[in-house]
């Protein structure tokens, strides 16, 4: 066994091969660029080198810098992580012939699956069954869209370097197809360097299950069980389970057995996974299953195959590329329970899942569940990067258990001011259709209303109406804040206008706030202390103590929550919401991200404008796009607010951009 390993990654994946690695008595080196100096992962590793500038192609993506960092400090092995360089067989090769031990498969295994279009030709050989689709050579618009129509719409569209659902794109309609087309390639050539594509038939009620495989030097593959991972947004998987819901014994056993049958036809070494699609129309069936693609690295995912199989993948990565063989035999490996896992993004659903940065001023997350992060309290979610924050993974002996105590551990996330989806995954893993197992990778997509806009629950009412109320009960002198050059907290109540205003004892109140834009009012009755409050609130009485910045919730005289106030902001934590409060007042506008009411469309965070499909002059559509904008490795259109004519344009494909910025107005039709 080699002495020491480099992790040419960062975030949670370099914190999680750290864990396993310093277990097994070995040095650990991380990986940082500029963006990342004070990086979790830098701080966890017994030796860290600066690789480069923030952005990825200078410092992650420099597959020469971390080499050269792993020779300076005398790294004996490296392991890729996912994303970056991990499934670059260029990176793979020039490991090996560093002397460098590789955490990783083959650089052939990785050419030969690292394609889509090749990848599949492979598997057909192979006898393992594929999705019906054009894998061709010819990249011409006349061939793709000729392709397309034969297949039929809807198709999709794939980058053939794709993967984390990048350069991926649904056409619906033959008229779209050219534009879906520019953008998908558009993807596949900023993410992978390769603008090349497939086109697939587009499954109608699509689930995505992929197989855990694992291989070894002397000949060995063995399959881990399955994962279901159908609870996707926009090809980005949201939550993860294992083993998949509605899967039969003989259904199991056709699905791994191809998948053994992949992994073997490329000699694989380490871990990997074959990913399919299910027509999930009719129940799941074998011969309504086929091969997608095969990752050849470890999954973001791989942790729900650690706790219902109870092996740690990484600990056999680091032997099999040892020379050691797998640990385990396939009938010695045991599938018990189920694991579910969700992704904590740094994003808004409320607002279209814009990715959020900034400091994490506040973050807390459950202490009682296994949680993958690679970012602590006052670290930083940047631009640079991908915008997951953490994992949250649990074990239970069943789904239901499973689905239930994830739901809890989501409730219990509290992040500010950066925003984050943990209240979007408790109503995912609430909803009926899901606690059902009835998903697929349009489920999100059809219940995205219910799942993203929710008002502000009774308990945040109530919390805020008490806080509120507990200001102006415990102030004795009420004075405007004198001009000292600072601006009063907004806990104080001189902060809210309640010049004047006093609750006594035992003697209720009007109260109002503005929760996240939305008017609440309700009567508040206080203790003659001042530190307990009764509030009536659609058409029932929530009893709260307010402490020391705390609240906590009473109903019929029984805790049932606790919401906790990061120090000077109005924000209540609820259900793995955020939700901010003030006593109402005049005014208001637009925010800085998005489209104001005067029809500015303004950058919502920093980026590249990569397309302007729209031009001065033109007339577009409300939900039209604009200007294409990309961050954080994603595309985002920016859409006419309205119908009306694009009075200005001000940038111009290939501009750098702030957050803030006009880059178009939309002049209402008359």
């Amino acid at each position: 066994m080699f002495k020491s390993v480099l992790v040419a990654n960062r975030g949670e994946i370099a914190c999680r091969v750290f864990r396993t690695a310093k277990r097994m008595g070995l040095r650990t080196i991380a990986v940082y660029s500029e963006a990342d100096a004070e990086a979790l992962h830098v701080r966890e590793a017994d030796e860290a080198v600066l690789i480069g500038p923030a952005a990825a192609r200078e410092s992650y993506l420099d597959g020469a810098k971390v080499l050269a960092a792993a020779k300076a400090v005398g790294a004996e092995a490296i392991h890729p992580g996912y994303g970056f360089l991990s499934e670059n067989a260029d990176f793979a090769e020039a490991v090996v012939a560093a002397g460098i031990v590789w955490i990783g498969p083959q650089p052939a295994s990785i050419r030969a699956m690292g394609l889509k279009d090749a990848a599949k030709k492979l598997m057909i050989a192979a006898g393992v069954p594929v999705t019906p689709g054009y894998q061709g050579e010819d990249q011409s618009l006349e061939t793709l869209t000729a392709e397309a129509n034969r297949i039929g719409f809807p198709v999709l569209i794939k980058a053939v370097a794709g993967g984390g659902g990048k350069g991926m794109k649904k056409v619906d309609r033959p008229e779209d197809f050219a534009d879906g087309l520019a953008s998908a390639q558009r993807e596949g050539q900023s993410s992978f360097g390769d603008p090349r594509v497939l086109i697939e038939s587009y499954i109608t009620r699509p689930r995505h299950i992929e197989v855990q495989v694992f291989g070894d030097s002397h000949g060995n593959v063995v399959h881990l069980y399955e994962r279901d991972c159908s609870l996707q947004r926009r090809h980005q998987k949201v939550i993860e389970e294992a083993p998949s819901p509605g899967m039969d014994a003989a259904t199991r056993a056709a699905v791994t057995a191809a998948a053994v049958r992949a992994a073997k036809a490329v000699d694989y070494q380490g871990a990997g996974t074959i990913e399919f699609i299910a027509d999930a129309s009719d129940e799941l069936k074998s011969d309504r299953i086929w091969f997608m693609e095969m990752n050849t690295r470890l999954q973001v995912e791989h942790p729900v195959t650690e706790s219902i199989t109870g092996v740690d993948l990484v600990e056999w990565q680091l032997r099999v590329a040892a020379g050691e063989p797998i640990p385990l035999k396939q009938d010695e490996i045991k599938l018990n329970g189920w694991a579910m896992e969700a992704r904590l993004y740094a994003e808004d659903p409320a607002n279209g899942f814009l990715p959020s940065i900034g400091a994490l001023e506040y973050f807390s997350l459950p202490d009682d569940i296994r949680v993958d992060t690679g970012v602590t309290w006052g670290g930083e979610v940047s631009q640079f990067y991908d915008p997951m924050i953490a994992k949250l993974i649990v074990h239970e002996d069943s789904r239901e258990a499973a689905a239930g105590r994830l739901a809890k551990a989501c409730a219990e996330v509290c992040v500010w001011p950066v925003k984050a989806n943990a209240g979007f995954l408790k109503r995912c893993l609430d909803h009926p259709r899901f606690v059902a197992g009835d998903v697929d990778t349009g489920f999100i997509a059809a219940e995205e209303a219910a799942l993203t806009h929710v008002a502000a629950p009774t308990e945040v009412q109530a919390a805020a109406l008490a806080v509120l109320a507990s200001e102006a009960h415990h102030a004795e002198e009420w004075v405007r804040p004198m001009k000292t050059g600072r601006e009063a907290s907004p806990w104080s109540p001189t902060a809210y206008g309640l010049y004047g205003f006093r609750l006594n004892g035992g003697v209720a109140a009007s109260q109002r706030a503005r929760i996240n834009g939305a008017l609440v009012e309700a009567s508040v009755r206080p203790d003659e202390h001042g530190s307990y409050f009764n509030v009536d609130l659609n058409d029932q009485t929530l009893g709260a103590y307010v402490l020391t910045g705390d609240v906590a919730l009473f109903r019929d005289g029984q805790e049932y929550a606790s919401l906790v106030r990061p120090v000077d902001e109005p924000v209540v934590f609820y259900g793995g919401e955020a939700w901010t409060f003030e006593t109402p007042r005049h005014g208001g506008g637009a925010g800085a991200g998005g489209s104001a009411s005067d029809g500015s469309l303004r950058a919502p965070m920093p980026g590249k404008i990569v397309a302007a499909p729209a031009k001065s002059g033109d007339a577009v559509n409300k939900g039209q796009p604009v200007v294409v904008l990309e961050a954080m490795k994603m595309e985002h259109a920016l859409t006419a607010p309205f119908d009306g004519v694009v009075a200005e344009l001000n940038v111009v494909v290939g501009d750098q951009v702030v957050d803030g910025t006009v880059l178009a107005v939309v002049k209402a039709a008359d």
